[in-house]
């Protein structure tokens, strides 16, 4: 039975990757991974915030005025938070691959077009076999118009795409106003791939204290219904790799993503729930249900169900949105 893939020219061993988040913050972690079956990592991000100002120089800034808006400074970390600074990180990057035979992938969380990017290659150099675009972005001003929120994506990945030759995937929110015309774009503009969907943490509210607060949620399965649906319509009309992430808890899950397209399926929740080893569980059990269903290959069945192959096409359209909501079963209610 043949799990192998291929993402952004890559030849994986499956479809599995450890998406960005703390577990690759450490490598003996990251080599607890690849012994449990990992294809390849996606390393924590490096922010923005932290290429453009020294540490001394964010505390100062942080700190300088925040009687009159402290609510707002508060979502930023304290300095002594950033476990690791621009070259730390590039440092880790080469530790990485010197500790494990699987590709690493770089990751950059960024806004703006800026000097920030100049370390795409600096993560190249530092032997990242990819990268990972995060544009991490929250359009708030009412002046700034959709097709300037589209542009910066493209523009950011451009720029980024001229200092590299590395493959670069660029992260997307599902927020835009014609998502099928931006993924169109980004493919045009030289995206190796696109990752479905970023998720955009969302803040809560303490009641005791009256204060605004970061609150991160683990995912669950529910939200890779989304990813599913969009990554089904995609198929077949770009050219860029998709990888699945977001609510990817089981073997099932990953079977639904690489049938309707996904050429990887990216965790981080149920890895932080469960461990590295949660991955040895998703791989049986994705490779007893291909054996009993005589499946040969993960290339067999990627975009098996997706719209240009599904019987039903319009099921991943506004028909099934009808077609819920009027068959949904009101007894009892």
């Amino acid at each position: 039975m043949d799990l192998s893939t291929t993402y952004m020219g890559l030849s994986l061993k499956n479809p599995l990757v450890p998406s960005a988040s703390p577990l690759s913050r450490e490598i003996g972690t990251i080599r607890q991974l690849e012994d449990s079956g990992a294809a390849a990592i996606v390393m924590y991000s490096l922010f923005e915030e932290q290429i453009k100002i020294e540490a001394e120089a964010l505390d100062h800034f942080l700190s300088h005025g925040t009687e009159s808006f402290a609510e707002a400074l508060s979502y930023f970390p304290e300095p002594t938070d950033y476990r690791r600074g621009p070259d730390e990180y590039l440092k880790h990057i080469q530790q990485a691959k010197e500790a494990v035979d699987i590709p690493i992938i770089g990751s950059l969380n960024g806004v703006s077009l800026g000097g920030w990017i100049d370390y795409a290659r600096k993560i190249e150099e530092a032997g990242a076999d990819a990268l990972e675009l995060n544009v991490y972005f929250i359009p708030t001003d009412p002046k700034v118009s959709a097709q300037e929120v589209d542009d910066l994506y493209v523009e950011i990945l451009r720029e980024v795409k001229s200092h590299v030759r590395i493959p670069v995937a660029i992260k997307l929110g599902p927020y835009f106003s014609a998502l099928a015309y931006m993924a169109q774009r980004l493919d045009q503009a030289g995206a190796d791939a696109l990752v479905l969907f970023n998720r955009f943490y969302q803040p809560d509210i303490n009641l005791e204290k009256l204060e605004v607060v970061p609150n991160v949620l683990l995912s669950t399965p529910q939200a890779m219904r989304l990813p599913l649906r969009w990554i089904a319509i995609l198929y077949g009309h770009i050219q860029a790799d998709m990888a699945a992430t977001s609510g990817i808890h089981t073997a099932e899950d990953v079977l639904k993503m690489l049938m309707v397209g996904a050429n990887v399926t990216m965790m981080c929740s149920a890895l932080l729930k469960n461990g590295p080893g949660h991955l040895k569980k998703v791989l049986a059990d994705l490779a007893t249900w291909m054996e009993e269903h005589e499946y040969e290959s993960v290339q067999q069945m990627r975009g098996s169900l997706s719209q240009r192959a599904c019987p039903e096409p319009a099921a991943f359209e506004r028909a099934n949105y009808m077609k819920a909501l009027t068959h949904y079963p009101s007894e009892g209610l």
